[in-house]
């Protein structure tokens, strides 16, 4: 089998709000690396096509309050597989992230370490590679990667560190805090974002987002934070 994992050894769990138009690139990467690997699809109350485009993929489709963090959390809950990735919606694998994951899940400490992507934005931008370079540093020096990179995680490891939090912002930053970065392991996997959302007002989105890493560093409540959030994109 592509990328060497065995039928149901891996669940990818994709939280989604209205991700119609981007949703099939990650579906069709995913079952082009990853054929063995279940798919589960987590809707937030999408109001386009995005739940019947999931299930024409094959994916499995389960419904949870909006919210990435809950979306996960219900995803995770839906399935039995041993090791989880978690992706966002409008992220694609590369060619090679099947057979590298395998090559991580295999590993003999595996189980006690987690694993993420390259951030990596679709475009040829000079800006997109400047951004790049600056989520390289934040994940490997302050091991801070964020949700659009992937993370690989066994379900033991993940139950051991308190599962996934239902956050409305930051679960990302919340799970690899606890993971902590002596456990956290750069994977050769490039993880494709859509440029589209970075490309609006690149200073704006980029001063806004550490805004809100400062908060939640400062000790503000996720649920404060996301108005702040929202009311500026």
């Amino acid at each position: 089998m592509n990328g060497g994992l065995s039928q149901g050894a891996l669940a990818v769990i994709i939280p989604v709000l209205n991700e119609a138009a981007r949703l099939p690139a990650t579906l069709h990467a995913l079952r082009a690396e990853i054929p063995g690997a279940e798919i589960v699809v987590v809707d937030g109350a999408s109001t386009d096509e995005s739940v019947g485009v999931a299930r024409e993929a094959g994916a499995r489709v389960v419904f949870a309050a909006r919210g990435r963090g809950a979306q996960l959390a219900a995803g995770i809950r839906a399935t039995s597989a041993p090791w989880l990735l978690l992706l966002h919606a409008d992220t694609v694998l590369a060619p090679g992230a099947g057979a590298a994951l395998a090559r991580f899940i295999a590993a003999p400490d595996a189980g006690a370490r987690a694993g993420y992507g390259r951030f990596t934005l679709a475009t040829a931008a000079p800006w997109a590679r400047r951004m790049e370079r600056l989520v390289a540093w934040r994940a490997r020096v302050l091991g801070l990667p964020y949700g659009d990179q992937g993370l690989v995680i066994s379900r033991a490891l993940l139950t051991r560190v308190g599962g996934m939090a239902a956050l409305p912002l930051m679960e990302d930053v919340d799970l690899v805090r606890r993971i902590g970065r002596a456990r956290l392991v750069a994977l050769p996997i490039d993880a494709v974002t859509s440029a589209a959302r970075h490309a609006r007002g690149v200073r704006r989105r980029s001063l806004r987002n550490l805004t809100c890493l400062a908060l939640y560093f400062l000790g503000v409540a996720p649920w404060r934070i996301v108005s702040f959030y929202h009311g500026r994109e």
